[in-house]
């Protein structure tokens, strides 16, 4: 069911470390505009996304349509990307998703269909909070790098 979500975030971990390492580390913490997110705090904004769809995808498994959702501003200014190394940042984003991608491959898949909440509605289906992570993730890494 979620075969194409699963390869194209393979194919993420793959290709896009390499790409962030070999990005200039001033311009890869330079911000665009005054209050705008430097491409650290973009890649650190995804770690953050990771970090709570990591508890969607194992609560959805088991509690009854948990409630799960984060203030993405807040996150990204006290997990502190800006001030953090570059490697650290990217070393992160990297095992993050790997250690993701391993959970996702093993959900079983009558357990797709289990609801989790994330703002006020009525609950969104794992399958669809998978497949829209890795939707998202591009979303923000075309922000960042070409590839």
């Amino acid at each position: 069911m979620i075969e194409k979500a699963i390869a194209r975030l393979q194919f993420l971990c793959d290709t896009i470390p390499p790409l962030l390492n070999a990005m200039d580390a001033q311009a890869f913490s330079a911000k665009p505009a005054p209050g705008k997110w430097s491409k650290k705090e973009v890649i650190g904004h995804l770690i953050d996304s990771a970090a709570n769809n990591h508890h969607r995808f194992v609560r959805g498994q088991f509690e009854d349509m948990p409630f799960i959702r984060y203030d993405q501003n807040k996150w990204n200014e006290h997990n502190y990307y800006q001030q953090m190394d570059k490697a650290q940042v990217i070393a992160f984003w990297t095992i993050y998703n790997k250690q993701l991608l391993e959970l996702i491959k093993r959900i079983p898949n009558n357990k797709l269909s289990n609801k989790v909440r994330t703002e006020g509605e009525n609950g969104l289906t794992l399958q669809f909070l998978i497949e829209d992570y890795v939707v998202h993730m591009e979303h923000h890494l075309r922000q960042v790098v070409s590839y």
